[in-house]
């Protein structure tokens, strides 16, 4: 009997959580033996909800990769698949994204390469494979620097004294491009999280610095760090601020610095490969997230967030939030698996009675929600490295890669997850009447993340025990630290704004495009002679022109000031009040910096303008609801 298996392996957990092995670092102190009897609890109901359905379901298997497979794959993944095969020689794109990556970044890119590149000659392949380093070598030579604004590795070595704990110097003159911030003098403390120099530059710099060594200590829920970002006066960016072309340029910056980051502390990043199998295209659970989210647009357009998973919460809160062992105690089984069959036939057709749904039979249905997903919440592709996150050595390096994991999980997974963590939130705000702490919490959902029934038994039966106290301290850090997860670094914004820059001096000496450009110069001049007015007129220095086309101030030409915010424009234009046009809330609308060298950024309202104003002088500034 399969419970019998998991009584057996507990005893011997156990063991194994007392032992050396879990001596590596202290970021597991705060899970000890008592706290970890909630996850084998958990995973015991887990086995026994599953155990007379068990046959039905399919493993996903994964492809063991043949040599240089997965560095090809990473390659792609990376936007850099036309440094090989067939396309190789069309890599005028490619030039451009690797001239703005730095040189830990570049390092990574290398080490795949030649990989590939190896193994490409062993299968006596003809195609011409352009060496990375040669790139790089040019771009060195012609401007003495590499592009991060720092100097090569060779002149580096005994330059580095005047580090912060995050083994960032003191002026933190990262990136050339990018004007010196006034934050950049300040010194970043150990509960700071520098967004502004790369992750892996940082624990370059760190690695045999005697920091190195700070930050280690686990404890309980009071003794995690509270880490925070400091404020940014060219405002912070959230994922869901910036345009979809950009976003694709920060999932491919993202992938390289989270590589780049796991190869300087010495941690294998490996990407699973799932080979498709044949997936449910309707119901409820079971159903792959695309799917449920394209059935559920039918019914309620633009939802982001399966309405099922939605009402699940809404019924789990509709009880009060107090519920001792709310998460922990299981709903009853057999009414559990009704349930869940009633709602596959019932809840589209809106004939479901939600009145009897008991608090922890809805709590069940949700984890049960969560774990019958035919992929994992967070990928195949990622959930791996999810895990290998409590390897890193100091809690800051683990929070660094949790964000830079989460802006690479895709859009659906991205923002269930969002959902359920500020769910778990609200569920310890609770603590002092549901018992239900931020660890006893993260206990006992990360068997249901992290424990993927695709994988097969002898996975999760042989692994998941080692890994149980880690996938709850990665689990308790990303509801801890959700608010930062959700941030995309400076550092990659100030990337993608290199990109777009070096993207359009390409283009300016493509000939076509120069006539192309030509001819929109003259119909543009043409245009404005015809429907030029005096408020069109050029605008001043120090001064930028607002558009609102859906506010009634259509548009207003702004004096910038030091003290100048976005919000303060946005409420300037929101008290110019007129009849004809609906009255918008503060919260609705924003300023949004568009073209330069951003597609599309949403600002928040703290942003200062006249810093901004520096860094994109060719921008137009638009203010409008996120929905338009």
């Amino acid at each position: 009997r399969r419970s019998g298996q998991y009584t057996m392996n507990h005893d011997h957990s156990k063991k194994t959580l007392d032992g050396a092995s879990f001596d590596r670092s202290g970021s597991q102190d705060s899970l000890d033996e008592l706290s970890m009897d909630d996850y084998w609890k958990e995973l015991e109901n887990i086995h026994e909800t599953r155990g007379s359905n068990h046959e039905e379901q399919v493993a996903l298997v994964v492809k063991e990769p043949d040599e240089g497979e997965l560095e090809e794959e990473w390659l792609k993944e990376a936007g850099l698949s036309n440094l090989f095969g067939e396309s190789s020689g069309d890599s005028v794109e490619s030039v451009v994204f690797l001239s703005t990556l730095t040189r830990t970044q570049k390092a990574a890119v290398e080490k795949r390469v030649e990989t590939v590149t190896q193994t490409m000659r062993k299968r006596n392949k003809q195609h011409q494979i352009p060496d990375v380093r040669d790139i790089f070598r040019l771009q060195n030579d012609s401007k003495g620097k590499v592009c991060d604004g720092s100097e090569p590795s060779t002149m580096r070595a005994s330059e580095d004294k005047n580090e912060t704990q995050d083994g960032t110097k003191g002026n933190a003159k990262q990136l050339s491009f990018f004007q010196k911030s006034p934050l950049e003098d300040m010194p970043f403390s150990d509960t700071d999280i520098n967004l502004e120099i790369p992750f892996a530059e940082q624990a370059a710099n760190l690695k045999d610095s005697s920091a190195g060594r700070m930050c280690r200590g686990g404890g309980g829920d009071t003794l995690l760090p509270n880490f925070r970002l400091p404020k940014d006066k060219t405002g912070t960016t959230k994922i869901g601020d910036l345009a979809p072309q950009d976003m694709k340029k920060v999932y491919s910056l993202a992938l390289i610095e989270l590589t780049a980051l796991y190869d300087i502390l010495g941690t294998e990043f490996k990407q699973q490969k799932a080979v498709k199998i044949k997936t449910k295209d309707s119901g409820l659970f079971g159903v792959p997230l695309s799917v449920l989210l394209e059935q559920d647009q039918k019914k309620v357009p633009g939802t982001k967030i399966p309405l099922i998973f939605q009402k699940l919460i809404a019924q789990i809160e509709e009880s009060t939030l107090e519920t001792e062992g709310l998460l922990r105690i299981p709903g009853v089984a057999t009414r559990v698996k009704s349930l869940c069959q009633e709602l596959e036939a019932k809840f589209y057709e809106g004939t479901f009675s939600w009145e009897n749904v008991k608090q922890h039979d809805a709590a069940s249905l949700l984890k049960h929600f969560i774990r019958e997903l035919p992929q994992p919440l967070l990928t195949v592709e990622y959930l791996k490295a999810f895990q290998d996150v409590q390897n890193l050595p100091t809690k800051k390096q683990q929070l660094q890669a949790l964000n830079l994991l989460v802006l690479l999980l895709p859009e659906a997974n991205r923002d269930t997850l969002k959902v359920l963590l500020e769910f778990l939130q609200r569920v310890i705000d609770h603590r002092d009447k549901n018992k239900m702490t931020l660890k006893n919490v993260a206990v006992v959902m990360a068997p249901n993340i992290f424990t993927f029934h695709g994988f097969g038994s002898k996975t999760i039966e042989q692994s998941e025990f080692v890994m149980a106290a880690g996938t709850a301290n990665v689990m308790r850090f990303m509801i801890r630290y959700q608010s930062l997860l959700w941030t995309i670094p400076k550092f990659i914004v100030n990337q993608v704004r290199k990109q777009n820059i070096e993207s359009q001096k390409k283009e300016k000496k493509d000939k076509a495009m120069k006539k192309l450009l030509k001819k929109m110069a003259y119909d543009r001049e043409k245009h404005e002679k015809q429907e030029k007015t005096p408020n069109d007129a050029d605008v001043p220095q120090g001064v930028i022109r607002v558009q609102a086309p859906h506010l009634s101030r259509v548009s207003m030409a702004i004096q910038l000031t030091e003290e100048l915010k976005a919000g303060d424009i946005v409420a300037r234009f929101l008290s110019q009040k007129s009849g004809n046009v609906p009255t918008l809330k503060k919260e609705e609308v924003f300023l949004y910096e568009i073209g330069g060298n951003i597609g599309e950024r949403c600002l928040d309202g703290d942003t200062y303008m006249k810093d901004l104003y520096q860094l994109n002088p060719n921008a137009e500034w638009v203010i409008k609801s996120k929905q338009s």
